[in-house]
């Protein structure tokens, strides 16, 4: 019976001794200066210190980026099933796979000309 369950004890364990090597390693070889200062203790969401609730308005360049990479997540979340399954789809898979990635390389095209890629 272990033997149907050694596959899983075994990533199980990398699963949790990864996370565990990365936190005792970043608190061994930790060089940063570990004096407290007021802005340290302030909490913050994606860079932006939190405070009174004021109206931002984000450029279009910000929803433009996101927009990549919700497609490059999608192209790779599609890309590897087909990859998987390669041999058996044949010449149907391969061309699906051309639609979709000219479709992919589409919406990347427009997102470049948009200016999204220009960090200015």
């Amino acid at each position: 019976m272990l033997d149907n369950w050694l596959p899983f004890l075994i990533y199980g364990s990398f699963a949790l001794m990864i996370p565990a090597s990365m936190v005792v390693m970043s608190i061994v070889f930790a060089t940063r200066p570990s004096r407290r200062t007021r802005a340290r203790g302030l909490p913050f969401e994606s860079g932006v210190s939190t405070g009174p609730p004021v109206a931002q308005r984000f450029t279009v360049s910000f929803y433009l980026t996101a927009m990549l990479f919700i497609v490059f997540d999608i192209e790779i979340v599609f890309l590897y099933p087909w990859a998987v399954d390669n041999d058996r789809l044949g010449v149907f898979g391969l061309v699906e796979m051309a639609v979709f990635i000219v479709t992919v390389f589409i919406a990347y095209v427009y997102i470049w000309r948009k200016g999204a890629l220009d960090w200015q």
